[in-house]
């Protein structure tokens, strides 16, 4: 299984299992992204910790992913980023457009705090 997910109160935490995040992994796990989306997932977190290397159909992904929740009216939070993963992410200059937290922790509770904004904007 490349990909693990996991359903909360109000988001979906998906893992990837795989060290490599390249044009072969990439199409499946931006095919999972846009299926939970559709399923009416507005709040993805995305979990990269077993994930060593990423090229740019995997950044790809990240993005759809980020757009669909933002279009949505969710969140995306990229959380677990290795060393490699994350300055790809800083040279691309992404950090500016996407959240991102040390841990999964941290993401699952800037979701909820995002929601809760939400919803006292609402």
């Amino acid at each position: 299984m490349k990909f693990e997910t996991e359903n909360r109160d109000k988001l979906v935490v998906v893992k990837t299992k795989v060290e490599k995040l390249d044009a072969l992994q990439a199409p499946d796990l931006k095919s999972e992204l846009v299926l939970l989306n559709k399923q009416g997932h507005k709040n993805i977190v995305l979990d990269m910790t077993e994930t060593r290397y990423c090229d740019s159909s995997g950044l790809s992904a990240v993005l759809v992913a980020n757009r669909l929740c933002r279009d949505s009216n969710g969140s995306f939070v990229l959380c677990g980023l290795q060393k490699t993963v994350e300055k790809l992410i800083s040279i691309s200059q992404l950090d500016s457009v996407l959240k991102i937290t040390p841990t999964l922790n941290e993401a699952v509770d800037l979701v909820y705090m995002e929601e809760v904004e939400r919803d006292v904007n609402d």
